[in-house]
């Protein structure tokens, strides 16, 4: 049995070469843009969060504010905005005249709602998580919310809305 093992042309040899280099390149690239577990992200770094939290005080009892964005009537009354809400857990909701579409996933009266909560403009089958946690403070409320979950590139738009769309128009709804 003759076995021959052929050598490498040099053109060959200088490809397998350029590949290694490139493929160190690149990794070493990916692994510098990749901010260590201790770093805090640039404050221009909105475009790449994907979550948002905020702890706000209302002039509110906690039951006030839940049934505020859970019932139809009184979301309306407060956001100005055509919505469709059924109040049950796993109930749909439409807000916005339909620019917010979503489910209730979890609903405690005057305790938590969680939403499955999607912008129409996003595509099929892309939904964030909201939670609206209310916790009693005398005679009012303080609001832990998060949104997490949505796509990279939203976080500006969405602290807008949040803030523009939600809190400013409950705290005057509300006061």
């Amino acid at each position: 049995m003759n076995h021959f093992v052929s050598m490498p042309t040099r053109r060959e040899t200088f490809a397998g070469i350029a590949v290694a280099l490139g493929s160190a390149f690149i990794v070493s690239l990916s692994r510098a843009q990749q901010p260590s577990m201790g770093q805090q992200p640039s404050e221009n770094s909105a475009d790449t969060r994907t979550s948002i939290h905020y702890e706000l005080d209302f002039k509110s009892s906690p039951q006030r504010f839940y049934e505020s964005i859970i019932d139809q009537k009184k979301f309306v009354a407060f956001s100005g905005m055509p919505a469709t809400i059924d109040a049950a857990a796993g109930g749909a909701f439409s807000m916005f005249g339909g620019l917010i579409v979503g489910r209730n996933v979890e609903l405690v009266p005057g305790q938590r709602i969680v939403q499955a909560w999607r912008p129409s403009h996003w595509d099929p089958g892309i939904y964030s998580l909201v939670h609206f946690e209310l916790k009693p403070r005398a005679q009012e409320c303080t609001l832990f919310f998060d949104h997490t979950g949505f796509p990279a590139g939203e976080y500006d738009h969405l602290d807008w809305g949040w803030k523009n769309h939600y809190w400013e128009p409950l705290k005057k709804y509300l006061a």
